[in-house]
């Protein structure tokens, strides 16, 4: 005899994923496209989520482009939306070049991945296979059980 089970929303995964150039216009047209399928997605443009979703994508792609760069191959952008988080992922190929928070108060770079650390609420570097790493970076949506799944919970400040 099994225990009751308590109802559970149903969980619709939406995936998209893109490859781009490995260069400032490529990283440019990922953060455009990613706003863009969020707001398809019914996630509307200029909400907390799409303008969180929108910073993270911008630099992890920036740093894609800038430091994980090989000549001739792409970055792969995925964006995973469920009913309870927001994953990003940016794949580059250069597995060697591992990003870490180490910013200096005088630099003029090398901050972006304090601003990845401190609007995601988790992130991390993952090895990509065959060759690469990923930088996943994941934001929580409403916690579980507050959520509507009428999709109007994604304008939240």
């Amino acid at each position: 005899m099994r225990p009751p089970s308590t109802p559970r929303p149903p969980v619709t995964a939406r995936v998209f994923v893109q490859r781009f150039s490995s260069t400032p216009r490529g990283a440019r047209l990922a953060r455009h496209l990613v706003v863009h399928r969020l707001d398809a997605w019914g996630v509307p443009y200029g909400s907390a989520l799409s303008d969180t979703a929108a910073l993270l994508v911008a630099e992890l792609a920036a740093n894609a482009v800038t430091h994980g760069r090989v000549p001739g191959r792409d970055i792969e952008v995925l964006l995973r939306l469920d009913a309870y988080t927001l994953r990003i992922d940016v794949s580059d190929s250069r597995g060697e070049r591992r990003p870490t928070v180490t910013a200096q108060p005088e630099a003029e770079h090398g901050r972006g991945l304090l601003l990845v650390d401190a609007l995601a609420d988790r992130w991390g570097v993952l090895d990509r296979v065959p060759v690469g790493k990923t930088v996943r970076a994941e934001l929580d949506l409403l916690p579980r059980g507050e959520r509507s799944l009428t999709g109007d919970d994604f304008a939240r400040e």
